[in-house]
């Protein structure tokens, strides 16, 4: 998720667990300990933009990870004097906490994780919450400056912090039985329409998780359709032919990562000499007209005749 939810929720983490010890700086504490993962956007000063497909989200995103960085925050803090007085267990298991969320929450989104690295590269993701999501937000930060800032002379101060956590944990859940109530939605519109496919994703588009898109792949096209939660108007279903044999045309190493990493929901076109992948699995921005053609997604990636990859977007008129 973005960055200001990541460190709301590492500060919450740092004012439950630390505030009776350090007070307010437990919240500063956990905020920073919190983006510690997105570090990894670093790497792009060494990595190309195509390996940073991988690279990003990769190994500081994954349980691995949050075990061992966990064990080697707590051992720093440790040995600074402010934090001497807390049980290195405490701090542990705060380092752990920060560093663990941070990927759950990024799990939730459509771009996922690769939580299970260096065992496994498979990119886990509940596709169930936007990247940017103020309903989950808010709740995080309202408890959190309620607890800092006006009620932080009572005993009890954290509580207003803990309901910040919960409610904001059980809109994570109401996500979850939300999309199975969608994929129900929108399957049963697939079955009546007779259009037959191999797998769905549902993807939530906007906040509040109101409005999804349906996207049906089928050996050789896409279907998408919008859907909402809160109205009975059924959209138009678009298809998008994939055209995966335009793929055979690069680099077998690039088309093996543009399939892995939309998870098998992309399109292909081939744009003069150059080749265009519609990746549905990350770049969910709704169906695009430009002129007058139809694009599955505004974002594109491109492999030129010779190799250089490069992103793009179209601008709709």
């Amino acid at each position: 998720m973005d960055s200001i939810t990541q460190a709301a929720l590492g500060a919450a983490i740092g004012h439950s667990l630390l505030s009776k010890k350090i007070g307010a700086k437990g919240a500063l504490v956990g905020a920073v300990v919190a983006t510690v993962p997105d570090l990894d956007v670093i790497l792009y000063l060494i990595y190309s933009k195509l390996d940073m497909l991988s690279v990003h989200r990769g190994f500081s995103h994954s349980l691995s990870f949050s075990i061992i960085g966990a064990f080697l925050i707590a051992a720093i803090l440790s040995r600074i004097r402010l934090f001497q007085s807390i049980r290195l267990k405490l701090l542990l298991l705060f380092s752990w906490l920060c560093l663990f969320t941070h990927m759950l929450l990024d799990t939730f989104t459509a771009y996922g994780t690769q939580l299970y690295l260096p065992f496994s590269n498979k990119r886990l993701g509940f596709d169930s919450v936007n990247v940017v999501d103020p309903i989950y937000t808010i709740p995080l930060l309202i408890g959190l400056i309620l607890s800092l800032f006006v009620y932080n002379s009572k005993s009890d101060s954290t509580k207003y912090n803990t309901y910040g956590i919960v409610i904001s944990s059980l809109y994570l859940i109401f996500t979850l039985v939300n999309k199975e109530i969608v994929n129900a939605k929108i399957s049963e519109r697939l079955n009546h329409e007779k259009i037959e496919y191999a797998s769905l994703l549902t993807m939530p588009v906007g906040i509040a998780n109101i409005n999804w898109y349906g996207v049906a792949k089928s050996q050789d096209s896409i279907y998408m359709f919008q859907h909402s939660i809160l109205s009975s108007f059924e959209s138009k279903i678009e298809a998008f032919p994939i055209n995966d044999e335009y793929l055979s045309l690069t680099k077998d190493y690039i088309a093996d990562k543009m399939r892995w990493f939309a998870k098998g929901f992309y399109t292909v076109e081939k744009v003069n000499d150059n080749i265009r992948v519609y990746n549905l699995q990350v770049d969910m921005r709704g169906i695009i007209r430009e002129e007058n053609k139809t694009f599955p997604t505004a974002g594109y990636f491109e492999i030129s005749k010779n190799g250089d990859f490069s992103s793009g977007s179209h601008k709709p008129k």
